[in-house]
């Protein structure tokens, strides 16, 4: 069984006993969480496809711990013009453990 959920404006193929690493949702660690904008639920031999939602599904999560990703250097240059800015950038995340998916 697996779902295909949104949250953060990303989309996550995920299923029961996965960790997945998502972005940052306020909750403690150690807390569940209900992620309830299911896209797909697929039981193995049926697939429920939402418009946009699946009505009534549900997916349960634990969140397991919270931190920053790897930096990411953007920089600009203008050749001969003596210019050269340079930005890091690092993104937080929340990693959560699957428990159940109710479709």
């Amino acid at each position: 069984m697996f779902a295909v959920i949104e949250t953060g404006g990303k989309q996550y193929k995920v299923s029961v006993g996965e960790t997945v690493r998502v972005e940052t949702i306020e909750a403690e660690v150690g807390a569940e969480v209900v992620l309830e904008r299911v896209l797909l639920a697929h039981n193995g031999s049926e697939a429920r496809i939402g418009s946009p939602l699946v009505e009534g599904a549900k997916v349960t999560a634990k969140v397991k711990a919270h931190g920053r990703g790897k930096k990411v250097i953007a920089q600009k240059h203008r050749r001969r013009k003596q210019y050269m800015r340079r930005r890091g950038h690092r993104q937080n995340y929340t990693d959560v453990e699957i428990l159940t998916i109710q479709a």
